[in-house]
């Protein structure tokens, strides 16, 4: 199983250029297989593509992920195909891997000026307008450095996420999960993957919580409870207490994750500090 950082993109007052070249550098020297950001509109998260745009010029082997970009908030199809092209041209062949999923918030959607209640259709679309543009006669450049275009991975734990591993061949990722809750989904998702017809393992990733050190419970306390106080205290406090604060808990998800049949393990930072970045190399044996 592959191990992936992702950055503390959500904490309060954002994070810098700075700090994604700095951890993006670190996550390649370390060796984890993967740098992740996530997305929202409401909020301090930096645009994801314009964010692993910059962690490319910096880095020249890490995967770049999107865990997950809301995808139908890009209205433009064709615009947000050709964006799409160029980082993986940036990135180089293989690198960029394209996390999407129809979104929960209503008010990124709202302030947005984007009907939050045809995001899945629209989704749809742009998905079909994307691989139509990707293709070689589209017209329409720069061509994607990855043939066919980078890799796709669906969010969700829905009928219409095992849909789209149907149509599109993409795989699944979720976030802030446990081992059973990534296993209670998998085992719609991996048949969904091969009655469609597609070859080998359907690829999957998983995202969970952490920060490290001395001040680590204090610390995803402060970031996760503004972050996710939408869903309600009695799930806000559930996602708090899992994010992981030790090393040995750290290297049990790893355990647990790997047994379930994950290919790739996300640990999302909660703290800008880049040396959270070698912490986890340690807990984790990079």
């Amino acid at each position: 199983m592959d191990i992936g950082i992702g950055l503390p993109g959500h904490i309060r007052g954002g994070i810098d250029g700075t700090t994604v070249v700095e951890w993006a550098r670190r996550a390649e020297a370390r060796g984890f297989a993967t740098l992740a950001v996530s997305d929202r509109v409401v909020y301090t998260t930096p645009e994801p593509l314009v964010a692993l745009a910059a962690a490319a010029g910096a880095t020249t082997r890490i995967r770049l992920a999107t865990g997950v970009l809301l995808a139908p908030l890009r209205t433009n199809h064709t615009l947000f195909a050709k964006q799409v092209a160029t980082l993986d041209r940036v990135a180089g062949p293989g690198r960029l891997r394209l996390g999407v999923a129809p979104g929960l918030r209503e008010d990124d959607f709202h302030l947005s000026g984007v009907d939050f209640n045809t995001r899945g259709r629209d989704l749809d679309s742009q998905l079909r307008r994307m691989k139509e543009v990707w293709r070689t006669d589209s017209g329409i450049g720069p061509a994607p450095a990855t043939p066919g275009g980078p890799e796709l991975m669906f969010g969700g734990m829905s009928a219409a996420t095992l849909r789209r591993i149907r149509e599109f061949g993409g795989g699944w990722v979720i976030g802030d999960c446990t081992a059973d809750e990534f296993t209670e989904f998998a085992v719609q998702a991996r048949p969904a993957w091969t009655e469609a017809g597609h070859t080998g393992e359907l690829p999957t990733s998983a995202a969970v919580m952490f920060a490290l050190g001395p001040d680590a419970k204090t610390i995803v306390d402060d970031e996760i409870r503004p972050y996710y106080a939408f869903i309600g205290e009695e799930w806000l406090q559930y996602a708090i207490d899992g994010a992981y604060t030790a090393a040995e808990d750290i290297r049990k998800a790893v355990a647990d994750f790997e047994a379930a049949g994950c290919h790739e393990l996300v640990f999302t930072g909660n703290s800008a500090d880049p040396e959270q970045v070698d912490l986890l190399a340690d807990a984790v044996g990079l």
